[in-house]
């Protein structure tokens, strides 16, 4: 096996807010998703919300940070403990996504709903507004993609651009604008698992005059076409 053929699985993450409600014996929960960066990043969307949602009782946080999910934090924010920031986390490392951050903010409705019922109601609506970013389009599959060049004479540069644009169509790569000097040098983003095959068919398609030349690995933001679920298959 080439050293490059083994794929690596990253988190995935949003490409912009997403909102949905759940009312649960007359108390509303409000959750939020944003995307976030950084810890200031997120401070940030919760310290906005509490602002614009200042009558609420609670503004319960759950956010997970890094390419590969490695920071965590929660708050019941005056919820008993346990019943609601590490629920709505926990939802967060189940459905595999980071650089993110979920606040539902409760306004109660005058019915206890309980320990089980609190963990249900924090947990459900961070759930339901990761559906709502599937169906919706708004997550993106992260993905360590190789920087691949194709140094290809100016002459033959049209025909080797076309067919490495129908290639990438087909083999889950991006084309990256191309740079030109002496020679056209056609670039592309490849997955790791496809560069034995991307290689075969640049030599066939220039009947071995021409190779690629791997550079660094980059990880790229993907969109997810829109669906059901949040879930990884």
């Amino acid at each position: 096996m080439h050293p490059y053929a083994r794929p690596v699985d990253l988190p995935s993450t949003i490409a912009r807010p997403v909102d949905h409600e759940l009312v649960i014996k007359k108390s509303r929960f409000l959750a939020h998703l944003a995307p976030a960066g950084s810890v200031a990043e997120a401070d940030a969307v919760i310290a906005r919300l509490r602002k614009e949602l200042w009558d609420a009782r609670h503004h319960c946080v759950a956010m997970v940070l890094g390419t590969h999910a490695d920071q965590a934090r929660s708050s019941d924010d005056g919820e008993p403990s346990g019943t609601a920031g590490v629920p709505m986390l926990e939802v967060l490392k189940h459905r595999e996504v980071t650089d993110l951050v979920a606040v539902v903010t409760r306004y109660f409705g005058g019915v206890k709903l309980g320990a089980g019922g609190l963990v249900r109601a924090y947990s459900g609506a961070v759930a339901a507004a990761l559906d709502v970013a599937a169906a919706s389009g708004a997550l993106l599959r992260r993905e360590l993609l190789l920087e691949v060049e194709v140094a290809v004479p100016h002459a033959d540069a049209g025909r080797i651009d076309n067919v490495l644009r129908d290639w990438a169509s087909g083999h889950g790569s991006l084309m990256e604008p191309p740079a030109y000097d002496a020679v056209a040098h056609l670039r592309l983003l490849v997955p790791r698992h496809e560069l034995e095959t991307l290689t075969a068919d640049v030599a066939a398609a220039s009947a071995g005059s021409l190779s690629p030349a791997v550079g660094e690995a980059r990880v790229v933001d993907v969109p997810v076409p829109a669906g059901p679920a949040a879930r990884r298959p």
